[in-house]
């Protein structure tokens, strides 16, 4: 686990970090009854739209989605020995309630967002367990030799063995935990065990060597996870079963998690075991006090019980996207008009009568008239947009009638406020002369539809945490020719104006970031063989996750630009600078972003804390250094940078062409770089811009190696420092810092990958 501790004008020769109220991470990506778990979970977490923000004809998404994270359900219809039901816990054993309690366990799910429930009501059936992700089944007893909950038989019946097998071959998730002695309990785990290759064993485990406090029936497991896609036991360092029995495992692509040691009886014996069965999964333990709520705080078992259920519960969904086809039919005709209208425009935006001849401006003129048509067809399902609509077709008749000039949609501009209609689901309908940035250049005619990203927890987070009014996540439904590149912002300094108006609003497309981030990052674990803890691997399966950890993400870094110790212009707006000033900056946001997510977690604010920091780790570490040209990338310098830091300190590995993490030490290790980053921004208060500068190049080159040929590494001597500033900037080389062979190397292997996600979404 990961818990430990602006916008151009133009676009430029020299690329510059974007800003909303801050600015965006990434922006330059060139070329790059109750049934828990379906729309809601436990953890103060609901995706539901905010009903109070529909108001007249505007359009919301009121369709609720499955929750990202897994629904668990606790069996205690067949007398097991443990609950997650308080009074049925101080029933159990009022004497001491934690020894009968998995209520710890229970909390700990919640708190990585996951829902919740308990079945009593006695039959296991196909359409129970349909409703959820992962089953439980904790230590089922005859009273005879446990405290129970006194429902029902400790046996599964016939038909219930049946309806588990089904339901873990359909994709669910099984965790099983069962006792030392294990035959004498009355149930029958070994009949359902056995359809996944899995006995457990009638012996009670003990080593006089190996043991928590010399307690030769507490036995210390050897962890055993052999490395694979996914790694159960990613930020586990120890583990003790308490009276554990152990396991026969008759399936040879198991995962051993843990076994007793050496000089244990009996020795080298499976304590834990990980199966995959068809499209399920299936965790088998040897003991069920290592969950316990008098156990559950030992060691690493926190880690331990969160990675399993969490791989358990893993299967990736089904998912689809907001479509084109639900769109009425005036929109095919809007977007049918835009493309033919774009092949008539210059690159400033101009009707291009030169080439096209005089014949242009007629075909240019109708075009309009049926964008005009359109528009006005869409204006009741976008009524709350009304004003910017009027707007809109007032700029394109002004344009119409003036010839097709250089375009002007100021008016039109000033009337779009997004911002103000942060309502999740919201659609807008978007046309504009504009550039896309990382996409099209030219300020061509662009139509786009979008969906306001705004569930009520990030609401909450917004108004109580991370102010930031100007933010507008953002999905797409569909777009014209522009929009199918690589970009993936909506920025009002992109649109063709008179003059630079005061912006209000950013929006950012979070279903491309997360589609692409999954892409790239999926490939790049499989070359690179890393083993990802089983929340990573979840961010990679589960598009709605992944967009919703984009989506905060982007919230806390875009405000970060404009808080902190600052040295010059956060926004740097029309500075010309060294590309490396640009770099440090964008990821000063993000490891902002990385440490608020830190806290986050620890706090239990949000499960979404945990997934940031994979998300900013991976896209920041593996997907920007190879991405884009080579030319003053900013992105991908931070993201060496990144990289070189953790090496160096021995976070992160490459050996044997194998990519490894040490997950127990990562978090304080990116804390410690944005330290690191936070003391150079202070320190820079008291230096000249060129000594500041200067400072930075020192930084970088304390982890990146420059350009053999780079005049900045020589030093301030041999640096004109009494001439103006432009002279120094261009002294930078176009790659002042080259990529490093390992770069280099995934670089070539996964161009390709990163060339498909061209227009892609979630």
């Amino acid at each position: 686990m990961l818990g430990s501790v602006g916008i151009l004008a133009r676009v430029t020769a020299t690329p510059t970090p974007g800003r909303l109220a801050g600015g965006v991470r990434g922006c330059q990506d060139q070329n790059s009854g109750h049934t828990p778990g379906r729309g809601a979970n436990q953890a103060g977490i609901r995706e539901t739209p905010e009903q109070s923000a529909k108001t007249g004809a505007c359009v919301v998404n009121t369709t609720l989605e499955k929750s990202p994270f897994a629904s668990v359900l606790f069996d205690e219809s067949h007398n097991e020995a443990w609950s997650i039901r308080p009074d049925a816990v101080r029933a159990m054993n009022p004497r001491n309630p934690r020894d009968a309690g998995y209520l710890r366990a229970a909390s700990a799910l919640r708190e990585h967002g996951m829902a919740i429930d308990s079945h009593v009501d006695g039959h296991l059936s196909a359409t129970t367990l349909a409703r959820y992700d992962v089953l439980v089944l904790a230590h089922p007893s005859d009273g005879t030799w446990e405290r129970v909950t006194g429902i029902g038989s400790p046996k599964l019946s016939a038909d219930e063995l049946d309806a588990i097998e089904a339901f873990v071959r359909g994709g669910g998730g099984l965790v099983v935990l069962t006792e030392s002695e294990q035959d004498k309990y009355g149930n029958n785990l070994a009949d359902l065990l056995a359809r996944f290759g899995v006995r457990p064993l009638n012996v009670t485990v003990q080593d006089t060597v190996r043991n928590r406090q010399g307690v030769a029936t507490w036995v210390r497991a050897e962890l055993a996870c052999g490395r694979g896609p996914v790694d159960l036991l990613a930020g586990v360092g120890a583990a003790s079963f308490y009276r554990a029995g152990a396991l026969d495992v008759s399936d040879p692509d198991a995962a051993m998690l843990a076994t007793t040691s050496p000089d244990a009886d009996p020795a080298g014996a499976p304590l834990a075991v990980a199966v995959r069965a068809d499209r399920g999964r299936v965790v088998v333990f040897a003991d069920s006090d290592l969950f316990g709520d008098d156990s559950i705080a030992d060691d690493d078992h926190v880690t331990l019980w969160t990675n399993v259920v969490t791989w358990a519960g893993s299967t990736p969904p089904h998912e689809t996207v907001a479509a084109a086809a639900d769109l009425p039919p005036a929109w095919r005709d809007l977007k049918d008009a835009v493309t033919e209208f774009r092949e008539l425009q210059r690159k400033d935006g101009a009707v291009d009568v030169e080439t096209h001849g005089e014949r242009a401006l007629a075909v240019a003129a109708a075009c309009v008239d049926r964008c005009v048509a359109a528009i006005s067809a869409l204006r009741s399902r976008f009524a709350h947009d009304a004003a910017y609509l009027d707007a809109l077709v007032v700029d394109l008749k002004r344009w119409k009638d003036g010839g097709f000039a250089v375009p002007d949609f100021l008016d039109s501009l000033l009337a779009f406020h997004p911002e103000r209609q942060r309502a999740d689901g919201l659609e807008h309908l978007v046309v504009f002369p504009m550039y896309t940035q990382n996409g099209n250049p030219n300020r061509s005619l662009e139509a786009v539809v979008v969906k306001v990203v705004w569930p009520g927890w990030l609401a909450r987070l917004e108004a109580s945490r991370f102010d930031n009014s100007m933010f507008v996540p953002i999905s797409f439904v569909d777009f014209t020719a522009g929009y199918d590149t690589n970009s993936a912002v909506l920025f009002p300094e992109t649109v063709a104006v008179r003059e630079v108006p005061k912006y209000t609003w950013g929006a950012i497309f979070c279903d491309r970031e997360a589609a692409r981030f999954r892409r790239v990052i999926a490939a790049a674990s499989s070359v690179l063989k890393l083993s990802l803890p089983p929340a990573a691997a979840r961010l990679l399966d589960n598009q709605t996750l992944a967009q919703n950890t984009f989506v905060l993400w982007d919230l806390i870094h875009d405000r970060t630009h404009s808080h902190g110790d600052l040295p010059f212009d956060p926004f740097m707006i029309k500075q010309r600078m060294p590309y490396w000033m640009y770099a440090l900056e964008e990821l000063r946001c993000d490891l902002n972003a990385f440490r608020q997510a830190v806290l986050l977690q620890r706090e239990g604010v949000t499960p979404y804390g945990e997934y940031v920091q994979y998300a900013m780790l991976f896209d920041r570490m593996l997907r920007f250094p190879i991405t884009g040209e080579r030319v003053r990338n900013y992105d991908g310098l931070g993201g060496q940078l990144l990289f070189a830091y953790l090496h160096k300190n021995g976070v992160v590995h490459w050996t044997d062409n194998t990519l490894s993490i040490d997950w127990t030490e990562l978090a304080g290790a990116v804390v410690a770089l944005s330290d690191e980053v936070e003391e150079f921004y202070r320190d820079g208060i008291d230096r000249s811009r060129v000594g500041h500068w200067i400072a930075a190049h020192q930084l970088v080159s304390r982890y990146v190696t420059p350009h053999p040929a780079s005049v900045w590494e020589q030093g301030p001597s041999a640096l004109p420092l009494e001439g103006a500033p432009k002279e120094l900037v261009d002294l930078v080389l176009p790659d002042e810092f080259p990529l490093n062979v390992f770069f280099d190397a995934l670089r070539r292997k996964l161009g390709d990958v990163i060339a498909s996600t061209k227009g892609i979404r979630g």
